[in-house]
């Protein structure tokens, strides 16, 4: 008997044990992601302590980026607006198309070193990252929903419990849980291996027209597109007249203060190859006209930045090298990297472009 009490009392420990395994597998803490600053780059100032990054609140969030469902007709993911392989942006459309075969207002800017900016859209109008996803998803010409709706679709889906479960520890899902995983997916986006970034790591080296056209950059451009963001982030009327079917007047809106008016936060230049049309309502289709404005068409007004308002004087070859040189600001990486891909990507059987696809080489 005492034997036999002795031997219950060990199953019972091993199966106590097992149990305790089994509960502390289920539960197990999400695993650290460490985000990495590029070398030479300033700290960012978004607050990781506040919602650091997981292995499961990242996947999480990569699938909520992909997820159709977040907008009213399923139609319209974050990705409808911002596709990687335009760096996020929208390609080759200046305004985007949202719910109801509505347009949107603005040009969708590229999505990468968000973890380096405090304020976001073209007027700053939203003041920290966490919550940027609230605006298109509730926006009637975007995603045009409510963000219970979103909720209740999320907590009828059992692979939504699960992974809510894996990143936050249970299986609530809310408007904080949900805007902090779509954060710790944007703020991995890190765009930081363009030839420039190579060149200043003295792994590459620029051509003669690369080099010419850094030299012009340095001189008439940097002043506003500082690097290694390739913006000051700051907000500045470049001289561009109101379109009046927009009837946008950029950071007055947001601030009611008529100095503001017709200034947009300055755009990065990374990436400036894949992220056409330019301007915050896409009205420039090319760098060379982009260019062309600063030379010829600034237009002046009150609040019209005094570094534009005499123009840049830009000469034909100047413009040649510094597109030469904007053309080295892409990186190929970036727009490449599984990671940021729709999920499930990374273990699809690659497959040859067909014959009409265009192949870009950078």
């Amino acid at each position: 008997m005492k034997y036999f009490s002795i031997i219950s009392l060990c199953l019972f420990v091993i199966a106590g044990s097992a149990l305790s395994f089994s509960f502390n597998q289920k539960n197990a803490p999400p695993t650290p992601i460490a985000f990495s600053v590029p070398q030479g780059w300033p700290q960012p100032v978004y607050d990781f302590k506040q919602n650091p990054v997981t292995k499961e609140g990242f996947e999480l969030g990569r699938k909520l980026f992909y997820d159709g469902r977040l907008s009213k007709d399923g139609n319209f993911a974050c990705a409808s607006c911002h596709q990687q392989f335009a760096a996020f942006a929208t390609y080759d459309h200046n305004v985007s198309h949202g719910f109801n075969n509505s347009f949107t207002r603005r040009n969708a800017p590229g999505l990468f070193n968000l973890a380096w900016q405090k304020e976001f859209m073209w007027d700053g109008g939203i003041n920290h990252l966490d919550l940027q996803p609230l605006a298109p998803i509730t926006d009637t010409t975007e995603m045009a929903e409510n963000i219970d709706s979103v909720l209740n679709k999320l907590r009828a889906d059992d692979d939504y419990k699960k992974m809510f479960r894996a990143a936050f520890g249970d299986e609530t899902i809310n408007t904080k849980r949900l805007t902090k995983a779509l954060s710790q997916f944007l703020v991995m986006m890190v765009s930081a291996n363009s030839k420039y970034d190579r060149v200043m790591r003295g792994e590459d080296s620029f051509n003669l027209p690369e080099r010419l056209g850094y030299a012009i950059f340095q001189k008439k451009c940097a002043s506003c597109h500082t690097p290694p963001l390739f913006t000051d982030l700051s907000y500045r009327n470049t001289g561009l007249p109101v379109d009046k079917y927009l009837d946008d007047f950029g950071r007055m809106r947001i601030t009611r203060n008529p100095a503001d008016s017709l200034k947009f936060k300055v755009p990065s230049l990374r990436n400036a190859l894949l992220t056409f049309p330019y301007g915050h309502d896409g009205r420039f289709y090319s760098l060379l006209d982009v260019l062309e404005h600063y030379r010829k068409g600034v237009v002046n007004g009150p609040t019209t930045d005094s570094l534009v308002k005499n123009k840049i004087p830009l000469s034909n070859f100047e413009i040649g090298q510094l597109r030469a040189f904007i053309y080295a600001l892409t990186d190929s990486s970036f727009i490449k990297d599984p990671r940021f891909a729709p999920p499930g990507y990374e273990n699809r059987t690659p497959q040859a472009p067909k014959e009409h696809e265009h192949q870009y080489k950078y």
